[in-house]
């Protein structure tokens, strides 16, 4: 399908495809089995210039949007889900500092995550938080000119990989989700740690760890946009970030689609390629209609969001919730297509379906995305 992209978008595209092509492709079962983190792929892509695409201008980045970045994320996704989150999560982690980050913050560090010198993570789910983020247990108490930081994060992106941490504390516990705040925390901090890298079904080339955090001193100046500000930055970081959750969806969809189609071409049953056989025209046709639905609603909601529509919770649920969805059900379809080799590790489909379930749970389960959008829905209507 053709979305008129501009020059520089069927760059980035371009760019992205050979990058897969030549770096991602040749390791991703490798990395996938041995849970490899994909250092150099990721130096690559920050080469690329793929890291600049929504950071302005002034702090090194190339001041596009959010669909660039669904289009590059998408082009990743169908190499290597797993390289995808790495690079999404750098974007999740700087998200916080462009949307609540003061000049200075933004000076000191956007230049470097721009680059692809430094990646980002985000830290804010925990053992007793994670759909409920108001409930987190992790403290950050004032002392003087710093706030001394005691708790543990779990299940972080890019932790122990990522240099600069957005990292989410209740600076005022009494106040639930009004007294968590948000701060900025880089590697290296005395009292900041790495507990165990987790053993995934999924996206098993990213790295996916604990964060412990032992009287961690972080200055003063490192809070974003002040105390009690943190579960208000968390939710408008993640109105801009899930279109590129829904993104990677897509992504997966459609390298599982074209697996499927390529397979159903080659296999022979009965005397002839099982893609003349109705039944699984029926099915390719209904996974082919789903990823372009879901990738519409992808390209649509980063649109809206990149004109700066204040309103844009509903549509980045939307965008998400879809396109994990139909990520789930194409793979699934395709290994049904390839049958008993769908279910080998030979071929890619088996991957493609572990890694996609991990696009219906991240950045706030499907279930928490209907909640947004029954609630927006109660209180606004259904149009637009």
């Amino acid at each position: 399908m053709h979305y008129f992209l501009t020059e520089e978008q069927q760059m980035i595209v371009d760019i992205c495809r050979q990058i897969v092509q030549e770096r991602i492709l040749p390791v991703r079962a490798e990395y996938d089995e041995k849970g490899i983190f994909p250092t150099e792929i990721i130096k690559e892509i920050g080469q690329s210039d793929l890291f600049r695409l929504f950071i302005p201008e002034e702090y090194g980045g190339m001041g596009t949007g959010i669909f660039e970045v669904c289009l590059a994320t998408e082009e990743l996704s169908k190499g290597d889900l797993s390289v995808a989150t790495s690079y999404a999560a750098s974007g999740l982690g700087l998200i916080p500092i462009l949307v609540m980050g003061n000049k200075e913050q933004k000076k000191k560090y956007l230049p470097d995550l721009a680059s692809g010198a430094k990646i980002a993570a985000f830290g804010l789910t925990e053992s007793e938080a994670g759909s409920d983020a108001s409930a987190l247990r992790t403290r950050a108490v004032k002392e003087g000119g710093s706030y001394i930081i005691n708790g543990t994060k779990q299940w972080i992106t890019n932790g122990g990989e990522a240099e600069i941490y957005t990292i989410f504390a209740a600076t005022n516990p009494e106040k639930g989700a009004r007294g968590i705040s948000a701060f900025i925390v880089e590697k290296g901090t005395k009292g900041f740690e790495f507990g165990k890298k987790e053993n995934k079904l999924g996206i098993r080339a990213s790295a996916t760890r604990e964060l412990i955090f032992t009287d961690c001193r972080v200055p003063e100046e490192n809070i974003l946009g002040g105390e009690g500000k943190g579960f208000i930055t968390a939710m408008r970081t993640f109105d801009q970030s899930r279109p590129a959750v829904g993104a990677q969806a897509v992504g997966v969809a459609q390298a599982a689609l074209e697996e499927a189609l390529n397979y159903s071409r080659i296999r022979h049953q009965f005397g002839q390629p099982i893609s003349s056989f109705q039944g699984i025209q029926h099915m390719l046709a209904d996974m082919a209609t789903q990823v372009e639905a879901a990738r519409a609603l992808v390209y649509h909601a980063a649109k809206v969001i990149d004109s700066g529509e204040k309103n844009i919770s509903k549509l980045s649920a939307m965008s998400k919730l879809f396109a994990s969805d139909t990520a789930m059900k194409v793979t699934i379809d395709a290994v049904q297509i390839l049958g008993g080799y769908g279910y080998m590790k030979e071929y890619p489909v088996e991957k493609m379906l572990r890694d996609a379930k991990i696009t219906q749970i991240y950045e706030g389960t499907n279930q928490i995305q209907k909640n947004i959008i029954a609630l927006d829905l109660i209180k606004r209507g259904a149009g637009w």
